[in-house]
């Protein structure tokens, strides 16, 4: 994907959110692809230039029925609305909230026979991971280990905890942890398009 396409589909994350907190509309999509990936929609409360970005919502699809540009629009529209762990989004937050769209590869299996083999197929900041387990299941994108700083292991008892299951739920043999990447493109400032 270019980072042009990337540049578009923040613009689109954006609009789709702002049409939908002012007119109650869901837009459409003026794009006809079949092009499929999963995307998370990221959003950021940032009130100066200097200041840290907080997050006020994240919403995505890994594995979507809708291309691209529609699967976009449904999760903005979401990460604004619709994450359980904030208030909607309102109308006066536009003009302080940062679009950040990820797009995700096919996550992959993880497959090795012993836990130190799996902790070297993984490497914090590239690989965003999938836990299926008995319990729950949860995902991290590639860059939240690094916005937090977290070890290893403490990335992999992180997405356990967020599934509802115990630390050390990813090594259960009926667990099943998936790792993928993603490309990232993000707005530097609020309705600001940067690669």
């Amino acid at each position: 994907m270019s980072v042009e396409e990337g540049t578009e589909l923040v613009k689109l994350a954006r609009t789709a959110v702002e049409s939908y907190l002012r007119e109650g509309k869901i837009i459409n999509s003026t794009h006809k692809s079949n092009k499929k990936a999963g995307i998370f929609v990221t959003l950021y409360q940032s009130y100066s230039s200097d200041s840290e970005k907080n997050l006020r919502g994240c919403i995505g699809y890994t594995i979507p029925s809708w291309n691209i540009y529609d699967t976009v629009i449904a999760a903005a529209i979401n990460a604004a609305t619709e994450d359980p762990r904030f208030m909607a989004l309102s109308q006066e937050e536009l003009e302080n909230t940062i679009f950040e769209v990820s797009v995700l590869t096919k996550p992959a299996l993880i497959q090795v026979d012993n836990t130190l083999a799996f902790q070297n197929e993984i490497i914090i900041g590239r690989d965003g991971l999938l836990l299926e387990s008995r319990h729950g299941s949860s995902l991290f994108l590639p860059q939240v280990p690094v916005e937090q700083k977290w070890t290893l292991n403490e990335y992999l008892a992180n997405l356990c905890n967020k599934a509802g299951a115990p630390t050390d739920a990813w090594k259960l043999p009926d667990s099943r942890l998936y790792k993928f990447r993603s490309l990232v493109f993000t707005e530097n400032l609020p309705n600001k398009n940067t690669p």
